[in-house]
């Protein structure tokens, strides 16, 4: 009646060996790191750089624990905090000759003091989130009123455009702020104009204004029209934070809008501001322009002559100048992705770019009219350009599908793919407030949040030991389980744990034992109406599963709205809570009753429990004693 299977058994034994495995990282803390990542758009990390920073560091005298590449970025850890500054100003001086212009950003960190068997089995801690490990919080301020500028700025180019197709002959267009100023000769052309642009361009309101020959239409922003640019500038910005934070190898950056116009960035475990704020910086805007390929324009590139009227000069990738047009043909706003592949002739790595409808529009022209001519794909980061590629123009492009290359390898294709998808920023931003968590308080934030939930432990463990004997042993052995198992399942989804998160494990302690408390008192109630201790047993789990599942069903439902509708620390919470409550349904219900029956299964002729007092009318023998 009262025993379990052997798969039974072991299903519980592998998930307490699991357990084990994966909470274990969380109890070997942190050690201090220094990271390096590429500084630049067009600077790959790679192998080679690890070999580098470990000859840096072994001409420093500095010995590191390991030096490894991490995703986009090589971490070197360190034993202690001296001698992490001691490798970091070596590296910074080997690495970076020109302060200036950095080539890497090397930046104190911290990571895991793991061994490196655990980490072969992918057992990692739980991240930490900024109030518990330290780090650097930002608030950023997106410039709308150069999104609207370059949204104005980007309609001159198509009332142009869609006049010169149309043969409306104007007095000129010229950008007024955010308002488009076309100049008329004649009514009738103003009116037939006003016509075309209303149908074609419905994001302007378009108004007559002037007389005689002094003809003006005039079209300025219409208010949703405004609203809808910021608020895509918005979302574009953040994607774009995301992709360049998310490449640098923070650990579970928070990045996230707040109010119409600003932006949230944490970064959590990152101790130097200054480093910091070059990670947010890294935010690149990409241009199209035509390489000038004049006379004037190749004596330019050589040093022989100056840059002709119009043009700048640029560095393509292999450090050979090049001179370029100052008027762009495209921008990243135009680029909806970017993707590495093959060229379908002659099979050569190449990237394949797809852009949005008034992007293929204007590149079908300028590539139409440009055939044989170099075209340069440029991003630029921190006020400096850099050339990513200068393809020649084969043929008029059509269809909004474009073909980047020749003389590239596919580790270069698929380079200069990630840059065009991740390089694109939408507006201008600034940082308007920064404040850094040192690692000091995250660490008195930990201690208290681990004694919080131990001495709630304890607690709870005293009260059921005294009040339910050795079934209250079962439950506080239960409950142990189920904490173990919920560090296990944060750390294997790699949850970042933050002071709400160690509330909710709290929480889910008082909510997990009740399981129990159910089941101890349906076991009483089964011997108080006269149950044989074995039928007691199996009908106390047997019928208050039910009410088991009711209560938590109800309450995970009220974690999953706070989990879909909440954000910040209120979904840390929620995520948190909603593991607890299906850990603590299977620990309560599946281990507990485990416990029990390998404890009294096997006694045949059972004759009392150890569940504490059983109240019986007066009179009776009671089946159990204390």
């Amino acid at each position: 009646m009262n025993r379990y299977p052997w798969w039974k058994y072991a299903i519980l034994a592998v998930a307490l060996l699991v357990g084990l495995v994966y909470t274990l990282p969380n109890f070997f803390g942190e050690a201090p790191a220094v990271q390096v990542s590429s500084g630049k758009a067009t600077v790959k990390v790679d192998a080679a750089l690890v070999q580098r920073v470990e000859s840096v560091l072994a001409q420093a005298g500095v010995q590191p624990d390991f030096v490894q590449l991490d995703g986009n970025s090589v971490r070197a850890r360190f034993g202690d905090p001296d001698t992490q500054l001691k490798a970091k100003d070596a590296l910074n001086r080997a690495l970076n000759p020109d302060p200036a212009d950095p080539t890497y950003i090397v930046a104190l960190n911290l990571v895991s003091r793991s061994p490196s068997w655990l980490t072969a089995v992918h057992a990692l801690p739980m991240y930490l989130g900024l109030d518990l490990r330290g780090g650097v919080h930002f608030l950023m301020q997106v410039d709308m009123r150069a999104a609207l500028t370059k949204k104005a700025e980007s309609l001159t180019g198509d009332v142009r455009t869609l006049l010169r197709d149309k043969n409306v002959r104007h007095a000129g267009i010229a950008r007024d702020g955010n308002n488009v100023e076309v100049r008329f000769r004649d009514a009738a052309t103003l009116a037939s104009a006003q016509a075309l642009l209303t149908e074609q361009l419905p994001d302007l309101q378009w108004t007559p204004t002037g007389d005689g020959s002094e003809l003006r239409l005039v079209g300025a922003l219409k208010p949703q029209a405004q609203r809808a640019v910021q608020e895509a500038a918005l979302k574009q910005n953040i994607t774009t934070l995301h992709n360049r934070v998310n490449e640098l190898g923070v650990a579970e950056p928070v990045i996230q809008q707040q109010g119409a116009d600003r932006v949230v960035v944490q970064l959590p475990g990152v101790q130097d501001t200054a480093k910091a704020k070059d990670i947010i910086g890294r935010t690149a805007t990409l241009e199209v322009r035509l390489v000038d390929d004049s006379t004037e324009a190749a004596a330019a590139a050589v040093g022989s002559g100056p840059v002709p009227f119009g043009t700048e000069r640029y560095v393509e990738r292999g450090g050979a100048p090049l001179i370029v047009k100052r008027q762009f043909i495209l921008t990243g706003e135009n680029l909806t992705d970017a993707q590495a592949g093959f060229d379908s002739q002659n099979h050569e790595p190449a990237v394949h770019l797809t852009l949005d409808a008034k992007g293929a529009r204007i590149f079908r022209d300028v590539t139409r009219e440009n055939v044989g001519k170099r075209m340069a794909i440029l991003l630029f980061e921190k006020g400096k350009g850099e050339v990513v590629t200068a393809p020649v123009i084969r043929s008029e492009i059509s269809g909004g599908r474009v073909q980047i290359s020749g003389r590239m390898t596919t580790q270069e294709a698929n380079d200069t793919a990630l840059l065009l998808r991740a390089g694109s920023l939408a507006a201008p931003m600034e940082i308007i407030e920064e404040r850094t968590i040192g690692p000091s308080l995250g660490a008195d934030n930990i201690a208290k949040g681990f004694n919080s939930v131990l001495y709630g432990f304890l607690a709870i463990a005293a009260f059921m030991c005294a009040y339910y004997l050795l079934f209250g042993v079962f439950s506080t052995l239960a409950l142990a389980f189920n904490l173990l198992l919920l560090v296990a399942v944060l750390s294997m989804l790699q949850a970042t744990l933050t002071l709400p998160g160690i509330a909710a494990i709290a929480l889910t302690l008082g909510m997990a034992i009740d399981a129990n408390v159910l089941i101890n008192e349906r076991v009483r109630e089964e011997l108080r109406g006269g149950a044989s201790p074995q039928t007691a047993i199996h009908a106390g789990y047997e019928r208050a599963w039910a009410t088991i599942l009711d209560s938590n069903v109800t309450t995970l439902i009220a974690g999953v709205a706070l989990l879909a509708f909440g954000s910040g620390p209120v979904r840390g919470f929620a995520v948190v809570h909603c593991l607890g409550i299906l850990t603590s349904m299977f620990s309560a219900v599946m281990f507990s009753r485990g416990l029990v029956n390998l404890w009294y299964g096997r006694k045949k002729r059972l004759k009392s429990v150890s569940i504490g007092q059983v109240w019986r009318p007066e009179g009776d023998t009671p089946a159990a004693k204390a």
